[in-house]
């Protein structure tokens, strides 16, 4: 289990949201003053393919979900408290049956 912050303090926010899968994933991007990025999002249900340029942490905030990393032949499931890490140049498929999945996604250095 991870300790997943319930706020940021000093930071700016990007107002236009990232809008993905015709608005069934939406997140906004958090600026800190040490340049690293964050995006704070949604994931309503259904399955949606994300590839990875930087390597991102996903921390599950709320909700659940199945994820299938690149080229993996079995799923894992995560609930809120934990998180799973995606390499640079890969990707994943997340998947949530029902209700919301709240995340934080951290881009690693």
């Amino acid at each position: 289990m991870s300790s997943l912050p319930t706020q940021f303090a000093g930071v700016t926010v990007v107002t236009k949201a990232n809008v993905y899968f015709d608005g069934n994933v939406v997140s906004h991007t958090v600026l800190f003053a040490d340049k690293s990025k964050k995006t704070l999002g949604l994931i309503r249900p259904g399955s949606y393919y994300f590839g990875t340029a930087a390597a991102e942490r996903m921390e599950i905030v709320a909700g659940d979900c199945v994820v299938t990393q690149k080229d993996a032949k079995d799923s894992q499931t995560y609930a809120a408290g934990t998180h799973f890490d995606v390499p640079a140049n890969s990707g994943f498929t997340i998947a949530v049956k029902s209700g919301l999945c709240e995340y934080i996604c951290s881009f690693l250095p």
